[in-house]
């Protein structure tokens, strides 16, 4: 409900692009952080540089294949596009074969594969299927490894469910704090779009309603000023008070800071109707009002009196607000006979932004020709009762009078 608590929020930092930009958080990780890892192979390598690997080529070409497997996969499990292609886990596989026939092949030092198989392992897959994955390779990589090394095949197998589960951990909680930051940034785009939205309500429904009233009263001075100069300076002086008060309405709407009141408002209308020579009859009956139900209201007074100040050329506009322990309705009604094109409910920014307003407060808003004739406004809002500390029945409908 736009204007009616006091806030004290700031607005988030906008980068070049007009997108917020909560922290300077650097790149994202990639699949180089987990290139280092291969270094697990250069036992093997090292063996087979020393000759004492059986069957070179094959075990070469093997260690080649391991290599190139495990780079193209680490590098796509960074975007969840590629890391969830068929062809990350193709490739997946392929490493899964691979190393179970060349550690069934070789053991020693070619064992250590099946931990960089997890990691290659938990930087794909996420979600319920892992723990499974993850304890089926390490049952795998223990057994294979239990014909070559016997009981010391415990460490193969820890240490392959170990990086399996944290590199998956680190990686998902990774995500999780980018999705993190992702979603901060678009709730503060948010909040700079609504503060300019209210920004930009608040100035039309001030500006739109005060510079009627300016225009107005500057026409009857005018009107006045031959004939009887002391009414033309009452003009005058309101014109100066409307003046001084639209400029602190202004401020309060440029902070947020504007709270009103529906009696206040009520004045008004009656003072800006009568300038325009229409005939006003106000109506306030019911249980007091919380402040911010008063404001709508307020707004909605301010947009249809506006409207019939300047388009209705009506004679006569009756305002009355009935108010009961749930609801609240305020009614705005003129004798206008002007085309109903001027004032077309929803075609003006003050009623479409009103409708909006009062829609998110579970209320709601209708505007068009009247039964006999002329325009009509109605709003209705869902009241909480304020204790009245003594103040007017709730069942006694109270005129209110206004300075001629």
């Amino acid at each position: 409900m736009a204007g009616t608590k006091k806030r004290n929020c700031r607005i988030p930092e906008l980068g070049k692009s007009g997108k917020s930009r909560p922290d300077d958080v650097g790149h994202p990780p990639s699949g180089f952080a987990l290139l280092p890892w291969l270094l697990m192979g250069m036992g093997s390598f090292s063996n087979l540089v020393q000759g004492r690997t059986p069957n070179p080529l094959i075990a070469g070409l093997g260690l080649l294949a391991f290599n190139s497997l495990y780079i193209y996969v680490v590098f796509r499990a960074f975007a969840k596009e590629t890391r969830e292609a068929r062809s990350t886990r193709v490739a997946l596989a392929l490493m899964a074969l691979l190393t179970s026939g060349l550690t069934i092949g070789y053991g020693d030092t070619w064992l250590w594969f099946f931990p960089l198989l997890g990691l290659a392992v938990g930087a794909v897959v996420r979600g319920k299927p892992l723990g499974r994955i993850a304890l089926g390779l390490s049952v795998l990589a223990g057994t294979i490894a239990w014909f070559h090394e016997g009981w010391a095949a415990v460490n193969i197998a820890y240490g392959t469910f170990l990086s399996t589960a944290v590199t998956a951990a680190i990686l998902s909680l990774s995500d999780a704090v980018r999705e993190l930051r992702a979603a901060r940034e678009e709730l503060a785009r948010r909040a700079v779009e609504k503060e300019r939205l209210r920004f930009s309500r608040d100035l039309h429904d001030l500006l739109g309603h005060t510079l009627s009233v300016i225009v107005v009263k500057s026409e009857a001075a005018r009107r006045l000023a031959p004939r009887d100069l002391s009414a033309a300076l009452v003009q005058i002086s309101d014109i100066e008070s409307v003046g001084r008060q639209a400029l602190t309405e202004i401020r309060e709407a440029v902070t947020g800071y504007r709270e009103g009141s529906l009696d206040t408002e009520l004045d008004g209308a009656h003072s800006a109707l009568s300038a325009a020579g229409v005939e006003p009859a106000v109506r306030r009956s019911g249980i007091p009002l919380a402040p911010q139900t008063e404001v709508l209201l307020g707004w909605v007074v301010r947009e249809a009196v506006t409207n019939v100040v300047r388009h209705s050329g009506a004679t006569h506009c009756d305002i009355s607000v009935d108010s009961t322990s749930e609801r609240v309705r305020l009614t705005v009604t003129d004798d206008g006979t002007a085309p109903a094109t001027t004032q077309e409910p929803g075609t003006g920014t003050g009623i479409k932004g009103l409708t909006e307003r009062l829609a998110a407060a579970g209320g709601s808003l209708e505007a068009g020709q009247g039964s006999r004739g002329g325009f009509t406004v109605s709003a209705e809002l869902p009241v909480e009762p304020v204790d009245p500390l003594g103040l007017r029945d709730p069942g006694e409908p109270q005129l209110v009078s206004h300075r001629g």
